[in-house]
């Protein structure tokens, strides 16, 4: 009888609160926060939506999984900015807008849908919170708006991206993130008060989407996570589940620590595992340890300071380490440096020089103040990177270099003996200082010591049968192999490398050919020994200290619509770079001739110019302003595919200070921007009105930098002329009438809709306030989809 009235109880409670719940708002009802009943859950009774209070007093309109043991949050509409838990509601109002206000009535969030059709909310079995008109059609909905989490069928496109939380535990937004760039790819990034740096994929200077099976030859930009487990993208990279198949309920997370991993519920546990995570090693992931901090790479990997520095903040590891001394670039100073063996900051090279003995990278770093350390590899030949700021740190056994810290003299510690120089370079005593005990103990272990000794000894073993295998194969008329060898070597010593002056002198059959000629110098054409035809650009007046770094820093900037950068020579007075050759002539001459572009071209070719620009400005790891935006600047490839020519060259020729700001004006009349005649800061704006000035001359086909007079009135120039006449038109109201702006030779044949949008873009980008043209990054995205667009 008591069991029987106990189920009955039972029954009878849960009866009470299912008929609490509710599966859709309707127009006009509300939620409120001070009811811990007051929510809608999904059909199903897999999510639940409501307020979510995580602190006290702190609350947040949000999705999470019902079931799961700590209520698993995937969507939140005011993520940045709880309401109070007393008198915050959700309004569903009769305009169609819901909304969600404070305590005080102010209006934290709400949905842009102000129309009449919209008649009520629905919570779907995915997830999805939207709302709907009487016929079920969704006029809004979450999905289109994520935080951290993609639930299966939720899509992310190109204006979309997954937020990391700022900790584990929290709502805050974060400084990790997931999107696609300029070129289609999917990136992990990490965008944080001090820095902002791509690790996802590989940011190396060498990195082709190729390789790793990716392509940014696609102009949709959509990723979706299906009932699978399966995570697919446009650009074909594909991530799965190790437990793929259907009925397991899954969520695809940007977690706290820039890691992206789908999580898989456990019905009977109500408790979540990883069953795949994006990066193996999570050291991969830039800024988790901020300035000066290490991230060792192992089974737990921890973040650490180096010898000589403390935590910033010890409660916040992502603050990074502060030096307990002082830095100061006294000549008086005598540095040391702290050497850390299998350790690297990723990023912010001063200078990248090979082949080269320690100690000439120990004096560059002892002769520029500011450099903080400089990373030496012996791996066949000596690499050296000196460091302008230690971010990005991170420890690991298979890395082959070490990292040395440049410190002042009187740093004592516990295990080191210090290196000492004056900073200017000197003869010094090249014993290396070592890092803690904490961090290397284990390579003072004896036992270890045998442990490389047997190691090494099977290795040599190894080699030799590999050796006569070898041998047995080419005795045997495999004479395929050599050519893969030696194809392979020909790979090799194509990269970037110093020329000498009489290998150029060789090559341009002593600069014999000039196909070129502009305000850094006169080029050449040449053919090398291996027969690459290439572009031998003579510079003027250069730094010969900051040529090879500077001109070293630029060769490792590769993308498909900049010119490549073969090497250089820097021998006494001479000064050269040696360019990849583009053989289809300058913009200039395609433009402005008999031999015009046709329509089809000329939007190919403002659309690479941007995406080479957007590169340079938000993507490359030395931010690069290019200052000469021209024409002339701008190459054609066999396929009209464009490729900014002259690129970095600015840094080269305006080093007259320490600050970031040009110290004398570069660039083209005509194409620069006010700010040079105003003697503002040059920040990348200068290159978006460069690109403006280009754009509007695609689609009027003439030289808009030319001067032109009116009777009674000063001397203008066509551009300003031009868009003097064409805002008056628009400020009027009246219809922008293109074909009295296109280029007459085209003959009609050209697209209105893409000539009205490169005009549109061209006007903003020539704006005489900065602050009111548009970033490379935007212009890009705005003419892929107008490209898109017209292709449907």
């Amino acid at each position: 009888m008591t069991i029987t009235f106990q189920f009955l109880l039972l029954l009878f409670c849960s009866l009470i609160k299912s008929s609490s719940s509710k599966t859709t708002l309707p127009i006009g009802s509300s939620l409120s926060v001070q009811d811990d009943s007051d929510f809608i859950t999904s059909p199903d009774n897999t999510f639940t939506c409501g307020f979510y209070g995580f602190q006290t007093n702190a609350y947040w309109f949000a999705i999470w999984f019902t079931n799961s043991k700590d209520r698993t949050v995937v969507w939140t509409a005011n993520r940045n900015t709880p309401v109070n838990g007393r008198g915050s509601k959700v309004t569903f109002q009769g305009n169609g807008a819901m909304v969600l206000t404070d305590v005080d009535g102010m209006v934290v969030w709400e949905t842009n849908t102000t129309s009449s059709d919209v008649k009520k909310a629905v919570l779907q079995d995915s997830g999805n919170l939207v709302l709907e008109n009487d016929q079920g059609k969704i006029l809004w909905q979450s999905f289109d708006y994520p935080t951290d989490t993609l639930l299966p069928s939720q899509t992310l496109t190109k204006s979309k991206s997954l937020i990391s939380a700022l900790r584990k535990g929290t709502f805050e937004s974060g400084y990790f993130s997931l999107s696609y760039n300029s070129i289609n790819v999917l990136t992990m990034i990490y965008d944080g008060p001090e820095i902002s740096s791509v690790y996802w994929p590989s940011p190396d200077p060498g990195f082709n989407v190729w390789i790793y099976g990716r392509t940014s030859y696609n102009s949709s930009r959509i990723a979706v996570f299906n009932n699978l487990g399966v995570f697919s993208s446009s650009d074909r990279w594909q991530f799965g589940a190790s437990d793929m198949g259907f009925g397991i309920k899954r969520r695809l997370t940007m977690d706290h620590d820039g890691n992206l991993r789908i999580y898989s519920l456990n019905e009977s546990t109500r408790l979540w595992s990883i069953s795949r995570q994006a990066l193996a090693k999570p050291c991969d992931v830039h800024g988790v340890c901020g300035r000066n901090g290490i991230c060792i790479h192992g089974e737990n990997p921890e973040c650490s300071c180096p010898p000589g520095y403390e935590w910033s903040n010890p409660t916040d590891l992502t603050q990074g380490c502060k030096p307990t001394f002082n830095k100061t670039c006294d000549n008086s100073t005598r540095f040391g440096f702290l050497g850390l063996p299998h350790t690297d900051y990723y990023g912010f090279d001063l200078n990248y020089s090979s082949p080269i003995s320690f100690e000439a990278c120990r004096d560059i770093c002892l002769g520029d103040c500011s450099c903080e350390a400089f990373s030496y590899r012996l791996t066949g030949e000596g690499l050296c990177f000196t460091k302008s700021a230690l971010f990005n740190g991170f420890q690991s056994p298979n890395f082959p270099g070490t990292i040395y810290l440049k410190v002042p003299r009187g740093i004592e510690k516990t295990g080191f003996v210090p290196i000492l120089a004056s900073s200017k370079p000197t003869c010094v005593d090249t014993t290396i200082m070592v890092g803690s005990p904490f961090m290397y103990a284990s390579l003072m272990n004896k036992k270890v010591k045998w442990v490389y000794l047997y190691s090494f000894a099977l290795a040599v073993g190894v080699v030799e049968a590999l050796i006569i295998l070898l041998g047995w194969w080419l005795f045997n008329g495999k004479n395929e192999l050599l050519v893969n060898l030696e194809y392979g070597y020909h790979m090799i010593s194509n990269h970037f490398r110093g020329f000498s002056y009489q290998e150029l002198v060789k090559a341009t059959q002593d600069f014999k050919v000039e196909i070129g000629r502009g305000g850094s110098g006169a080029v050449y054409k040449g053919i090398l020994e291996d027969e690459r035809v290439v572009a031998v650009k003579r510079l003027g007046d250069v730094s010969g200290g900051e040529f090879s770094a500077e001109v070293s820093t630029i060769g490792q900037i590769n993308h498909m619509n900049l010119v490549r950068m073969w090497g250089y020579c820097s021998e006494k007075k001479h000064r050269l770079i040696v360019y990849e050759y583009v053989e289809n002539l300058s913009l200039d001459k395609r433009l402005f001739s008999s031999s015009f572009l046709q329509w089809k071209e000329r939007f190919k070719v403002a659309i690479g110019i941007a995406k080479g620009l957007a590169y340079l400005h938000h993507e490359c790891l030395e931010w690069v302003i290019h200052c000469d935006v021209k024409p002339e600047n701008i190459l054609l490839d066999h396929a009209f595919e464009p490729k900014i020519a002259d690129f970095g060259l600015a840094k080269l020729f305006e080093r007259g200070g320490q600050s970031s700001e040009f110290t004398r004006v570069r660039g083209t009349k005509g194409y620069m921007a006010p700010e040079w005649a105003h003697n503002l800061p040059i920040t990348a704006k200068v290159d978006v009105y460069g690109y403006g000035v280009v754009v509007l001359e695609l689609v009027k086909g003439i030289r808009l930098s030319s001067m032109i007079a009116h009777e009674g009135e000063e001397e203008e120039s066509e551009l300003t002329r031009f868009v003097k006449i064409t805002k008056r038109i628009i400020q009027e109201g009246n219809e922008l009438c293109i074909e009295e702006i296109i280029d007459p030779r085209l003959g009609g044949l050209y697209s209105k809709h893409q000539a009205a949008k490169l005009v549109e873009i061209g006007l903003s980008c020539v704006e005489e306030d900065r602050n009111k043209r548009p970033t490379m990054d935007s212009v890009v995205q705005v003419l892929i989809d107008c490209e898109y667009e017209e292709g449907n």
